[in-house]
């Protein structure tokens, strides 16, 4: 079986599998057959880009300061936030949360589809909209582990722990799941080619195909996210996320950290407890 590396993952050339087309489609072809074989791309990333925003920690200032001052407090948006960081790590500190969701950033997000039901269970504060296989044909992008990603599970919930793994066991990983989703991708593309509707062919596929999303949130639903879905050194209470969403918590933060610094370090120093 052959294999390429691109700057998008591995490319796994399937086995040759025939596959019978329609009736319909066979008199249009003219034959009774075809062999289409469906390169797969494996992958053990996951991608995450700002597509828009409307966030800083003048947000945050305006917003607070409105009890106070009313109107006025729209002045903020032209002063420095750095004169204001201790009113903003009075809020996080004391869990005075709404000033922290005058602000939005719409994240495009590319992982398996597991990640996303996981995701999709943070429902306040979010909004989602998702690739469909309803309404496209899914392309055979899939999920396999790399070598960061610690296979064996040791201990009981709540108390267990990864570890590496053997070389063996990382090997029947990559194997095993690139051999799953050869035949399911070419049950799937079989099933079209019978002219079966994609809501229905879908059902063959696994949860470790790629999907696409937009998920827009606030700071202060992001800083909830990210207090079960990362671990941290600073965390005041301990998360366990499955390593997957993690990756993608990861580098939300990262973009999120640059908009608004001031409330991201606030958001540290208090524990990354969202307020």
């Amino acid at each position: 079986m052959s294999e390429k590396i691109t700057d998008k993952g591995t490319v796994r050339a399937p086995p040759q599998v025939p596959r019978t087309v329609g009736a319909n489609l066979q008199k249009l072809m003219g034959r009774t057959s075809v062999t289409t074989p469906e390169p797969l791309t494996l992958r053990g990333d996951v991608t995450v880009e700002l597509v828009k925003s409307s966030a800083s920690d003048a947000d945050v200032l305006f917003a607070a300061r409105v009890s106070t001052l009313g109107e006025q407090s729209l002045d903020e948006l032209k002063k420095d936030p750095e004169r204001s960081k201790g009113l903003i790590n009075y809020l996080v500190r004391d869990r005075h949360g709404s000033p922290f969701e005058h602000n939005s950033m719409t994240f495009l997000i590319s992982a398996p589809i597991f990640v996303f039901r996981e995701f999709m269970r943070h429902r306040v504060g979010w909004s989602y909209n998702e690739e469909s296989g309803r309404y496209r044909e899914l392309s055979p992008v899939f999920y396999v582990p790399d070598a960061s990603r610690k296979l064996v599970q040791e201990g009981r919930p709540g108390k267990y722990v990864f570890v590496e793994g053997t070389p063996a066991q990382r090997e029947a990983v990559g194997s095993t799941l690139a051999e799953s989703y050869e035949q399911a991708y070419t049950a799937y593309q079989k099933l079209l080619a019978e002219g079966v509707a994609r809501e229905v062919a879908r059902a063959v596929l696994p949860v470790g195909l790629f999907s696409s999303m937009y998920a827009t949130c606030n700071a202060r639903s992001l800083m909830h996210f990210l207090g079960l879905r990362t671990q941290h050194e600073l965390a005041r209470v301990p998360s366990f996320p499955q390593r997957e969403i993690e990756m993608v918590g990861e580098k939300m933060e990262e973009e999120w950290a640059k908009l608004m610094p001031l409330t991201h370090a606030a958001f540290n120093a208090n524990g990354r407890v969202a307020p």
